[in-house]
């Protein structure tokens, strides 16, 4: 796996985002790790998870690439592949414009989805590719 997604676990949102991207990433190469846990404590990317803006962060691991807001997700339809593809054009839109709509979500996100109280309960897959 060359890829980790660093997601915000408290969120219901994202943990939902987690098992979508885990079902689209056909050929694994995204693990995945929350940002409260002790890899991203190590890598120093907890505070990507703050409740009013954070964001996602993925991380390659072969040459320290990091990637954030709507980079992410332009990255992630490259690695999607297929249809996914189409939305690699999105690079061709104004990264502030992009990232402003990515914010907006991101700052809303507890209140389209909610704060989790408790885990998701992962597929057996998807626990395979879990990192903390």
């Amino acid at each position: 796996m060359a890829w980790i997604l660093f997601f915000d676990g408290d969120c219901a949102f994202c943990s939902s985002s987690v098992q979508q991207v885990a079902r689209f990433d056909r050929h694994a190469q995204i693990s995945f790790s929350p940002l409260q846990g002790k890899l991203a404590l190590e890598k120093g990317f907890t505070h990507y998870a703050d409740a009013a803006g954070g964001t996602m962060v993925l991380f390659r691991e072969s040459d320290g690439v990091i990637l954030t807001h709507s980079d992410a997700l332009i990255a992630l339809a490259r690695i999607f592949g297929g249809f996914w593809r189409i939305f690699t054009l999105a690079r061709f839109i104004p990264r502030p414009l992009r990232d402003r709509a990515y914010s907006w979500i991101a700052r809303n996100r507890y209140r389209l989805m909610g704060k989790s109280a408790t885990c998701m309960l992962p597929s057996p897959e998807l626990l395979k590719r879990l990192r903390d």
